[in-house]
């Protein structure tokens, strides 16, 4: 069950699973065509999958999403919790708007994804995962987007919380919550980012061309679904796409032991090579 799986991550992770894993795939998106175009691309190739148009933002769609799929579908095994947004710009240019609806999509959506899901796979006697998408951002800052870094750092806060939950609650022996944190994924999710309104446009901008041409030498979303499975089944709790991505873990943890202010990043953006 994949929220977001229209195109990028999502995708990626709905083509690996279904293609090399032989898993069965729910696509929910609120890109209809997109979720509906990479449903017969699946079936085409003999993988089993379904499309379904959700709103991550509706819990009252996430909690029918997820009675429609156990009826339709079985159990659930695997919950990703995907979908997100972007935003570009100073903080106090961001529309009211564009931050509510970011807010809404990459954290109610992730605990609307919750709520809807686990208790079922918490009853359920199979093993089970969820996958909660954070991001390199969850660890670390960035200007210009700090709405959709504050997002992830509430995202990789939640799974760290819910892992710590379901052990109390007794259900660590078959359901097993893991953080995704993707460093350079190539996704649309720079295109589509939000924009500003007022204020300085310019800077918004140069930073969504700065993401764009991190995004040029970004990583495959199909090999960065492999590397999520293959560290998943070895009982990490931290999914990193890249060596880099654990590099931001420790300078984060060092700024913090070391209580540094943050550092202002200076040159262009880039990928690193691990």
């Amino acid at each position: 069950m994949i929220t977001g799986a229209g195109a990028g991550i999502g995708a990626g992770l709905a083509r690996y699973a279904a293609r090399e894993l032989g898993m069965a795939v729910v696509l929910a998106d609120v890109e209809s065509a997109a979720v509906a175009e990479l449903r017969e691309e699946l079936t085409a190739a003999g993988a089993r999958a379904v499309d379904v148009w959700c709103d991550v933002r509706d819990p009252a769609a996430l909690e029918q999403l997820a009675e429609r799929t156990a009826a339709e579908s079985g159990p659930v095994r695997l919950l990703v919790n995907n979908a997100g947004v972007e935003q570009f710009g100073y903080l106090w240019d961001t529309p009211v708007a564009n931050w509510q609806r970011l807010v809404e999509v990459n954290i109610n959506g992730v605990f609307h994804g919750i709520k809807a899901f686990l208790p079922r796979m918490m009853a359920e006697p199979g093993q089970s995962w969820v996958w909660n998408l954070s991001s390199i951002g969850g660890v670390s800052a960035s200007p210009l987007q700090a709405p959709y870094i504050m997002s992830k750092h509430a995202v990789l806060a939640i799974t760290e919380c819910l892992y710590q939950e379901v052990e109390l609650a007794g259900h660590a022996d078959h359901v097993h919550v893991q953080a995704v944190l993707p460093g350079a994924v190539a996704s649309n999710i720079f295109e589509s980012a939000g924009a500003v309104e007022d204020g300085d446009l310019a800077a918004a901008e140069d930073h969504r061309s700065a993401m764009l041409k991190v995004k040029a030498a970004a990583m495959d979303p199909v090999d960065a679904a492999r590397v999520f499975f293959d560290q998943a089944a070895s009982g990490e709790f931290y999914l990193r796409s890249q060596g880099f991505v654990g590099d931001a873990m420790s300078a984060r943890a060092d700024v913090l032991t070391h209580r540094r202010a943050p550092v202002l990043p200076t040159g262009e953006f880039t990928v690193p090579a691990d």
